[in-house]
């Protein structure tokens, strides 16, 4: 049998980019909620106002900034005669239900989602939660129960309340361990019966490359972005302490965007090209799996001049409560060089060149028959933890037919390859693999660019990306494909 019989098969989604309602039942702003949408060839951006002037405007966003997101003297907000994407997003708030028994019907053994912080505690520091946030919660997890579908729950996936943003530059600053460890114990006490695997932070890393999207940070100094991720890993620590504490049944791992890296040549400058850029990503499964900071990284804050507001508890809390197990995104492989003449192409979270050996789709991003097996072996080698993948996925422009039909099988293409090396790294190398949940599963917007035209679905959703369309659902070719894949536990991956 090529996986464990409890192998957790299933899909990914996060409340940003799915839930919708960003406004209903006394739901908060998020930072989410005050991006726009963009496209591959222009970024998304954040709108501002000046409070004492009332200009208005929108400053570019990227992955690959740390300038300041806005300018001095503004703050982000939601400015009238703009999209954004947030708002409707693909309205699992009101298709819950629905979107629900389409899992039900693939065979889902998990589901990946997200609570929306906001809509909990709407200005995240308030003294008491959002009832009806709540409630909205509870009946997705009945009915997840309902089809014994068991929920991955991350706590904060990309949106951090808006308040904390401009009242405290986001996580920059210590006071938002104590605000986030209070939503976490509430949650946890509250569905701890009900789900047993949590995620902190999503993508913890992309704290160095947008600072603004993964911690509310405004002002993306480098100072302030280790200062934000320092507070982040003491927080996920407290996390893991409060969890055993309420049940020792539950478990927390750390979420990181991973991609294998490729040198372009044999030149060692691009060998030590990939072990640098390798660290960069690593030294936050180093600190938050591992339980240290490593030489490598504080070496570099003392050349830059970084110094942390730590206190010495922190490290013990880090040291005595890593994650339990380490989930991790993956979409390929880069591929990097020192030498310019190469060229560079856009890849999923860092920028490369493009792979001779690999074919790409229309946003860069290459299909890389190899690239779990390669990150799986890395990752279970580095840490001897459980793994978990928690994203892996294809955007494509999917078209839907004159008879309601989406003929995707570049995905199906695609996720063969992938999960295929996934089944080697396990049947072949031994490594321990909780999980696997295939990003975006029912069609949701799209992270990197705010649109919807980029679909990684199972399930096509009538939207697109100026927010027209009826919402209806409709299952792809590769919805039917992975419901085969699931119920032969991925012995057959044949399409």
């Amino acid at each position: 049998m090529a996986f464990k019989t409890n192998f957790l098969w299933g899909g990914a989604t996060a409340a940003n980019q799915f839930e919708g309602a960003y406004l209903t039942d006394g739901k908060g702003l998020s930072t989410a909620d005050v991006m726009t949408a963009g496209a591959y060839d222009h970024p998304r951006q954040v709108t501002w106002k000046n409070p004492t002037t009332g200009e208005t405007g929108a400053t570019d966003f990227g992955f690959f900034t740390d300038k300041r997101q806005v300018p001095v003297g503004t703050i982000p907000a939601v400015i009238a005669d703009n999209y954004y994407p947030s708002h409707t997003a693909t309205d699992f708030y009101h298709h819950y239900a629905e979107d629900i028994k389409l899992m039900a019907e693939m065979g889902f053994k998990t589901f990946r989602l997200s609570l929306n912080w906001s809509r909990i505690f709407p200005n995240g520091d308030d003294a008491t939660p959002n009832k009806a946030g709540l409630a909205f919660y509870d009946r997705v997890f009945a009915e997840c129960q309902k089809y014994h579908i068991e929920p991955l729950v991350t706590l904060s996936h990309y949106e951090t309340p808006l308040n904390l943003a401009i009242k405290y530059n986001g996580w920059a600053d210590r006071r938002l361990i104590g605000f986030f460890v209070h939503y976490a114990k509430l949650v946890m006490n509250r569905y701890h019966d009900q789900v047993n695997y949590w995620l902190t932070f999503n993508e913890i890393n992309l704290m160095d490359n947008a600072p603004f999207l993964a911690g509310g940070v405004i002002d993306g100094s480098p100072q302030n972005r280790a200062q934000a991720a320092h507070n982040q890993f003491v927080a996920s620590a407290l996390t893991v302490q409060a969890a055993h504490a309420i049940d020792t049944t539950i478990q927390v791992g750390q979420m990181l965007a991973y991609s294998p890296l490729y040198a372009y040549t044999a030149d060692p400058a691009d060998q030590l090209k990939v072990q640098l850029q390798q660290q960069a990503t690593l030294f936050y499964s180093d600190v938050q799996t591992g339980g240290h900071y490593p030489n490598y990284r504080l070496n570099q804050y003392a050349r830059d001049g970084i110094k942390l507001d730590d206190r010495p508890e922190d490290y013990a809390l880090l040291a005595k409560y890593p994650a339990d197990f380490l989930s991790f995104s993956c979409y390929g492989s880069n591929t990097v060089t020192t030498h310019e003449d190469k060229g560079n192409a856009a890849g999923n979270f860092m920028t490369g060149v493009k792979n001779p050996y690999l074919e790409t789709n229309a946003w860069g991003w290459a299909t890389d028959p190899d690239v779990l097996r390669i990150a799986l072996n890395t990752l279970f080698d580095r840490y001897h933890k459980p793994l978990w993948i928690v994203e892996n996925g294809i955007g494509w422009a999917d078209e839907l037919t004159a008879d309601q039909k989406v003929h995707d099988d570049y995905r199906i293409k695609y996720l063969q390859a992938n999960l295929s090396s996934m089944r080697d790294a396990v049947t072949i190398d031994g490594v321990d693999l909780m999980g696997y949940t295939m990003w975006g599963c029912i069609d949701l917007v799209s992270a990197g660019t705010g649109e919807m035209k980029k679909r990684y679905g199972f399930v096509y959703v009538d939207r697109d990306d100026r927010g027209h369309g009826s919402l209806k659902r409709l299952p792809k070719d590769s919805f039917y494909w992975y419901k085969k894949v699931i119920a032969n536990n991925g012995s057959d991956l044949s399409h």
